[in-house]
């Protein structure tokens, strides 16, 4: 386990070298487990997905991981041929909070994993001084191409990105590995037993599990 998360303890040996534009990412999806992220900055393929990942032009690993906590509600939907079942979306106009893994990244690296969110090979350069200046920025059409301003932690802004209005996505069961891979990413983050991320979840909108399957899920 002490290798496993060897990255998280070295990331302030770092903090000199972050650069002027590096911005906080909250994941709150299967993201929020630094292990299933490695993937996105590293390449491969995570437990419990079909996909594999190219990994970000710069292909090292956060500058910094944190827990961070969003206003906002958590929305299953969609269907994810990854998952094969719905998929987390950020509602910032609902009440309440969304829990996140907060990972320092250069604005090049940023821009990578939206890329790859939305299928496409990493190389384009997103321009965010919309998000940064009005709280919200589009990028497209997609399901994760809507940038949100949730907040900022050690005076940088922390952006997460969703659907431009999650309500019109059609709701959806999530598939029981993409909940225990977010149950890791809590559990790591937040510090949350298994009866406290039931909880949480059974918050979410289109969560369509009763209590007991999703202790199973998560367990």
């Amino acid at each position: 386990m002490r290798e496993r998360w060897s990255h998280l303890e070295t990331s302030a040996s770092r903090a000199e070298t972050v650069p002027d534009d590096a911005v906080w990412y909250a994941a709150y999806g299967s993201n929020l487990d630094p292990d299933r992220f490695g993937r996105y900055l590293l390449g491969g393929s995570p437990p419990g997905a079909t996909r594999t990942y190219p990994g970000t032009r710069a292909g090292g690993p956060a500058l910094d991981t944190r827990p961070f906590a969003m206003p906002g509600r958590l929305v299953f939907a969609w269907h994810s041929p990854t998952w094969d079942g719905s998929i987390a979306f950020h509602d910032p106009t609902g009440e309440g909070e969304v829990l996140s893994t907060a990972y320092l990244l250069p604005t090049g690296t940023f821009s990578d994993v939206v890329e790859q969110e939305m299928w496409r090979e990493p190389g384009a350069d997103h321009d965010l001084a919309e998000v940064l200046a009005t709280g919200r920025q589009v990028l497209g059409p997609g399901r994760y191409e809507t940038l949100h301003l949730t907040g900022e932690l050690d005076g940088r802004p922390v952006v997460t990105f969703s659907a431009d209005d999650p309500a019109l996505l059609e709701p959806g069961r999530p598939a029981p590995a993409y909940l225990a891979t977010m149950a890791r990413g809590l559990r790591h983050a937040h510090r949350l037993e298994d009866d406290a991320i039931a909880d949480y979840f059974l918050l979410a909108a289109g969560i369509a599990y009763d209590r007991d399957a999703v202790l199973r899920a998560i367990r």
